[in-house]
């Protein structure tokens, strides 16, 4: 019998944000976890961030670690796993990078050997200080660092498809050298779906690590195009959970999805409930589905300046850790009883080469015809190009019907769910 699917929380604390780890309060983290602990929910991810903690390339400061553990613990106690992601790296619009990667000490993050060195020995010391802990899932690389290598960001360090798999690969093995037999992944924003110049690629967010990891967003365009209520965006995160199975070599492998949330204005405080419900149901219908981690815990606090209006209210919790009705969402869905999903049998062709992924983006042909599918009641999947007529494949998948895009009508904008 398959396990559980596991319902948790990003955890942004009430107090400070993630520079709470500059004034590191236990007795409020405490409260916080018992807010997030009597929701019912299994897990937290939890963020370090990576100048605070690596200060200069051979300082690993012991008082941070320390506290990263202490935290850890207070989770255990209260029944709450915690996954760590190391390389913070990018929250909320905002980079966390060392002064020796930046400026004077300017250096690509993938590919100068110092730099390169330097993380993988600060990936291998966290999963080191917790490979004890029971309660410690394990270590995701970091938080989107994909977001670094290409466009939008407005100073990239380039890198090459090749070199990111290298990259990647590296610091999997350090996590895991630090940490043995835990759960290692990493982590990127839809780019890798969705952008054809991205370097992080479908395959490495597939085949490398020990899940495939994806996080759901519909400010992408999907709301703005579709709108709150459309099938598109209420279905936006079993897309994602469905696409990244295409490039997995193996035809069961686990997806996390590990951050989903509520963007106002697109997704208005009282539909934020709504949303939730909706976005969780569907994602459930996914086989193979590992978990659901929700952004996020705690409300930033408005005496924090230059955040982006939506950051400052996508918590479970206000900043005076006040249930919101989105809390009661996933507090019903982490105590609720989910039948196991039937194989989806319908798999649409999706493109293996990276430089057409624009199509599988909002607005692409393959996107739409996806959510058309889904209009009319099936229940799709994807495969690649390369591997549709692969009947090994297909039947390890449970796929008995293969379709492509321009088989299928779009989906109209502003279609609302079915």
């Amino acid at each position: 019998m398959p396990p559980a699917v596991r319902f948790g929380v990003n955890y942004t604390p009430s107090q400070g944000w993630f520079h709470h780890w500059l004034d590191f309060d236990l007795d409020s983290v405490r409260a916080d976890l018992d807010a997030i602990a009597a929701l019912g929910l299994d897990h937290i991810r939890v963020f370090p961030l990576w100048p605070y903690f690596q200060p200069n390339r051979t300082l690993i400061r012991p008082r941070a670690v320390d506290q990263l553990l202490a935290l850890a613990d207070a989770a255990a106690e209260r029944g709450l796993d915690t996954a760590v992601d190391g390389l913070q790296g990018h929250l909320s619009s905002f980079d966390f990078l060392p002064a020796w990667t930046r400026t004077w000490h300017r250096r690509n993050l993938f590919t100068d050997p110092d730099v390169t060195d330097g993380q993988a020995a600060y990936l291998r010391t966290l999963a080191a200080a917790l490979a004890d802990r029971p309660h410690f899932l394990g270590m995701t690389v970091g938080n989107e660092v994909n977001q670094f290598a290409a466009g939008p960001h407005p100073d990239p360090d380039p890198v090459t498809e090749e070199q990111a798999g290298r990259w990647l690969t590296r610091m999997l093995d350090a996590c895991a050298e630090g940490a043995p037999g835990r759960l290692h992944l990493h982590a990127s924003y839809d780019a890798a779906w969705y952008q054809d110049d991205q370097p992080f690629t479908p395959a490495h967010s597939a085949r490398l690590g020990a899940v495939t990891a994806v996080h759901s967003w519909v400010f992408n365009g999907t709301a703005q195009r579709h709108g709150r209520t459309s099938v598109p965006t209420e279905h936006h995160a079993a897309y994602l959970v469905e696409l990244g199975k295409a490039w997995a070599d193996d035809p069961h492998r686990p997806v996390w999805l590990q951050e989903v949330g509520a963007p106002a204005p697109l997704v208005p405080a009282e539909h934020a409930a709504a949303f939730a419900e909706a976005t969780i149901g569907n994602a459930l219908d996914c086989p193979d589905l590992w978990g659901i981690t929700w952004w996020c815990s705690h409300d930033v606090s408005r005496t924090l300046a230059d955040f982006p209006e939506l950051e400052y209210s996508l918590g479970l919790f206000t900043g005076e850790r006040r249930p919101k009705d989105i809390a009661g969402v996933l507090a019903d869905a982490a105590r609720g009883t989910h039948r196991t999903p039937a194989t989806r049998r319908t798999a649409l062709v999706v493109p293996a080469a990276p430089d057409r992924r624009s199509r599988c983006a909002p607005g692409g042909d393959v996107f739409d015809a996806f959510f058309r599918l889904v209009a009319d009641g099936a229940r799709p999947t994807t495969v690649l190009d390369t591997r549709a007529d692969d009947q090994d494949h297909l039947a390890a998948r449970g796929i008995t019907d293969v379709v492509t895009s321009d088989q299928v009508l779009p989906v109209p904008h502003g279609g609302t769910r079915s």
